[in-house]
Order: structure tokens, then C-alpha cells, then sequence
């Protein structure tokens, strides 16, 4: 039995990790660490995720410094890859932190 404030909480919680409330009950219940598999999963899928952008990304970057490396001249794009690239650097950093405090 939980009440109407705890229920809603625990509605709230599954619905975020999308599982139901005895699937979220149960991870929580038997994850060693607090953090359940679900959230694990999430975190994993979102650094695949980052890894294929940042591979991409390098890709650009390589491509412009072969460029720059031939005419001498820094692309236009340079800067707005560059800043991709501090922002991908942040996800990454932002899915290990989610890891390490789940």
C-alpha cells in the first residue's frame, strides 16, 4: 500500500524509465548499487549514441584539416565543428557522470 503522493511518484518514475512500477520496484529492490539495469541500459545506449556522433564529427575535422593542410587557409566550418566536438566531449561527460551516480 503507498499513497496517493507515493504513487503518483512511483507512476512518474516508471513512466521516466519507461518500465512498470513493479519492473521499477524490482530492479530497485535487487540493484546492488542503486542504480537499476534500466538505468544502466539508458546510460550505455546514450554513449553508443555519443560515440557514433563523435565519430562523425572526427571524420569532419579530418577532412577539414587535410584542406587546411593543402590551401593554407582554415575552413569556414572549423569553428562550428570544433564546437560540436566540446559539446559532444560534454555528453560524454555528462553519460559517465550519470554512470558513476546511478
Amino acid at each position: 500500500m503507498v499513497t496517493p503522493e507515493e504513487e503518483a511518484l512511483l507512476l512518474q518514475r516508471a513512466e521516466e524509465h519507461r518500465v512498470t512500477v513493479p519492473r521499477l520496484l524490482i530492479e530497485s529492490a535487487l540493484a546492488p548499487t542503486g542504480e537499476t539495469p534500466t538505468e544502466r541500459r539508458n546510460a550505455v545506449v546514450e554513449l553508443f549514441a555519443v560515440h557514433r556522433l563523435l565519430a562523425g564529427i572526427a571524420n569532419n575535422v579530418n577532412q577539414m584539416a587535410r584542406v587546411t593542410n593543402v590551401t593554407g587557409e582554415v575552413q569556414a566550418e572549423m569553428v562550428a565543428t570544433l564546437r560540436a566536438v566540446r559539446r559532444t566531449a560534454e555528453r560524454i561527460d555528462d553519460a559517465v557522470d550519470r554512470l558513476g551516480t546511478s
